[in-house]
């Protein structure tokens, strides 16, 4: 049994004083994440952090009049009780994993945080028989829920259908500068330039292993290549392409990705039944490549299908050429 876990109290032994302990922590640390939440946004998106400065100062208010329940009944000292502190209490995400929330993220987070805090004060009220406990935890229960339509009522005010349109224009752009763009140059590299290598080395030895080898080594060392390049490219600071790391991650993976699609097929032993297979991953790669090209970029798909396919089978043919000659 893991010493932490055996440390833990659980919720039916807690006592009312403890529990309402508890629930003034927990309005403490939340109102915390909120702010964090704000801060986050403050630059990019300040009506959000504007609707999350207003939540959090509703968590003080809550705490304020918890706090004053607690010294109406049990006096000034609160005991030092925490969610972790209480087995099967909700956990919340450790507030550093924010920094690779999106926005739409962040804003299911809150609301989460509160139906969260609302079930539990509903389900504690159901299992105690005293009434002033009973009468508590649903007062508190009730709070939860009001405060989640003021949470309706502050996104409303503060996120009119102009601004969160406009702040959702721009994660998607955050997105795809950060995410899809590195990504698809990755593929497109991993698709297009591993394709000489290893054609070539298919039609020259016929030999699958020997085809495979060559196709993983092509495909992670151009991935490990790539990876690298993006991110010491362009911290993102002046670009406001975001993270270097995650840039160069999306980069190195996608171009891996790339090259792996039809050097996998050669672990086949038969030679034509591995080439067809690769050949179809390779038809596969370059529609996917050009369909991200429309999605994402914008790009007119018959000229993303002309400029891929193209350079694609200009790639190929030089490979097999070269392996067949």
């Amino acid at each position: 049994m893991i010493p932490g876990v055996m440390s833990r109290k659980r919720f039916s032994d807690l006592s009312e004083q403890e529990i309402l302990a508890l629930a003034i922590s927990s309005e403490e640390d939340d109102a915390r994440i909120y702010r964090q939440y704000a801060e986050k946004l403050r630059k990019d998106y300040p009506e959000s952090a504007k609707m999350f400065d207003a939540m959090a100062l509703e968590e003080d208010e809550h705490r304020r009049r918890l706090i004053d329940l607690h010294k109406k009944r049990f006096g000034d000292v609160i005991p030092l009780i925490r969610r972790e502190h209480v087995s099967g209490f909700y956990a919340r995400r450790p507030v550093w994993l924010m920094e690779n929330m999106t926005l739409d993220r962040i804003r299911a987070e809150a609301e989460a945080m509160e139906h969260d805090a609302e079930q539990f004060y509903l389900r504690a009220a159901e299992r105690t028989t005293d009434a002033d406990t009973r009468k508590l935890l649903a007062d508190l229960a009730a709070a939860e829920a009001g405060h989640r339509a003021k949470a309706g009522e502050l996104e409303e005010k503060y996120l009119d259908p102009d601004a969160k349109a406009r702040e959702d224009r721009e994660a998607h752009r955050q997105f795809v500068l950060t995410w899809v763009q590195p990504g698809l140059a990755g593929l497109m590299d991993g698709s297009v330039s591993t394709l000489a290598p290893i054609f070539a080395t298919a039609f020259a030895t016929q030999d699958t292993h020997t085809t495979f080898l060559v196709g993983l080594a092509a495909s992670i060392g151009a991935g490990i290549s790539m990876g690298f390049t993006e991110a010491a490219s362009d911290d993102g600071v002046l670009s406001g392409r975001g993270s270097p790391l995650k840039r160069g991650l999306a980069s190195g993976v996608m171009t891996a990705v790339g090259g792996l699609g039809h050097a996998l097929p050669y672990l086949i032993s038969d030679f034509w039944t591995a080439t067809t297979i690769a050949l179809i991953v390779v038809f596969v790669e370059l529609w996917a490549i050009a369909w991200i090209q429309n999605r994402f970029m914008e790009t007119p798909l018959h000229r993303a299908i002309f400029q891929v396919v193209l350079g694609g089978a200009l790639v190929f043919a030089a490979g097999a050429l070269i392996g067949g000659g």
